[in-house]
């Protein structure tokens, strides 16, 4: 028998890893199962992204090794579309990296700049594979508290009452995922300036920023932040094309230089068309943000019914593609929860202790879901109790 890494003893299997295997067994036996757990885009790629792909399998070298850092020019449009969408200015050349998706970024971020034992700030509730490969690396997670009375805001004050001088890195992801919440330019501003002052390497983590958002703002807007800050940004969400794998991490070029370093041992640039149709989604117009937001807005109001339904209370002006809703009153535990909604209505939910500790006592519900669908689970909720 081989032993496995001991690496592997610090994580466990990625939740909805396991837990769609289980809504995939209920499903093969025949079970009319509601998928609201994950966010992952229902809708399609733009027709102009569609066609740029397809055309361009056909061009002379499509089908060889692309660079490491990606197409010239895919970092001149995330740019230019950085400039337009954020009044960020940025070097193409030195300060954008190219990556098969914004989850891709964590692993390198994580090898380039974290020795073992370094500690790393994780919010909780927040985006698990923080912790994990904070963990795979040797790095140690010190997890930080978000509440909801806090406004899922990290508090500072009380972080530079304990001991930072082990800390590297800390993550963070406005817009929130799980919770929606946004940050506030001034809430920005002091969050670089408590990483400059203790020499963190601050990440945000952005993927949020055009769905339901009508104030989208970036990291790297704030001044001083390219000295102690990067972003990654995705278009997974933002163009539905998740599973094209398409993201960047945006930086000073020493920090880019380094993530590189350890990007350039792992694979072997992204495929040339999938870069071609990237390039053409960046160039979206504001029709493509408006009809995005038309169709999740419109989701979401009927989330907010089906999470009447559960008894359940939620921030109406939270963004991104989720609705982040808070249990009512003696309710059963997040999982028991969803586990009751998941055999009694064929409903799959995710649990807000996927994400944290803080996130017992929550669920997480997805616009990843059709109308129609969605219209169907609020039927089939017709006289359930929550609290029964």
């Amino acid at each position: 028998m081989i032993r496995t890494a001991d690496r592997l003893h610090a994580v466990e299997e990625y939740y909805f890893s396991h837990k769609l295997r289980e809504v995939r067994g209920l499903i093969a036996e025949g079970r009319p199962i509601i998928n609201m757990g994950i966010g992952s885009p229902d809708l399609s790629p733009s027709d102009a992204v569609i066609s740029s792909l397809k055309e361009s399998v056909i061009e002379l070298g499509a089908h060889q090794y692309q660079s490491y850092q990606g197409l010239p020019e895919l970092r001149e449009t995330i740019g230019r579309f950085y400039q337009n969408k954020f009044r960020v200015t940025i070097d193409p050349k030195e300060e954008i990296l190219p990556l098969m998706g914004s989850k891709e970024g964590i692993m390198p971020i994580s090898m380039a700049f974290l020795n073992e034992g370094d500690e790393v700030l994780i919010p909780n509730p927040g985006y698990p594979t923080y912790g994990a490969v904070t963990k795979l690396v040797g790095g140690t997670p010190r997890y930080y508290h978000l509440l909801e009375s806090q406004g899922w805001f990290p508090d500072l004050n009380a972080l530079e009452q304990q001991d930072l001088g082990g800390v590297k890195l800390m993550w963070v992801s406005y817009p929130h995922m799980p919770t929606g919440a946004t940050a506030s330019k001034s809430q920005l501003e002091d969050l670089v300036a408590f990483a400059r002052r203790h020499g963190i390497l601050l990440v945000n983590d952005n993927p949020y920023s055009f769905v339901l958002s009508k104030d989208p703002i970036s990291l790297l807007s704030i001044p001083g932040s390219m000295d102690t800050a990067l972003e990654l940004n995705s278009l997974s969400k933002t163009f539905n094309m998740a599973g094209w794998r398409v993201g960047m991490v945006l930086g000073s070029s020493e920090h880019i230089k380094a993530i590189l370093k350890v990007k350039s041992n792992m694979d072997s640039g992204m495929f040339y068309g999938i870069q071609k149709g990237a390039i053409e989604a960046l160039k979206s117009g504001k029709e493509w943000f408006e009809h995005l937001d038309d169709i999740y807005g419109s989701r979401r109001g009927l989330m907010f019914e089906l999470a009447d339904k559960l008894g359940c209370t939620y921030d109406p002006n939270t963004v991104g593609m989720f609705v982040w809703c808070k249990l009512p009153q003696g309710a059963p535990a997040a999982e028991d929860f969803i586990d009751k909604i998941l055999y009694e209505k064929d409903i799959f939910i995710a649990p807000g202790t996927v994400f944290g500790s803080n996130g017992e006592g929550y669920i997480r519900l997805s616009l990843c879901v059709k109308k129609e669908k969605i219209e169907e689970a609020i039927r089939r909720l017709d006289g359930f109790e929550p609290l029964g």
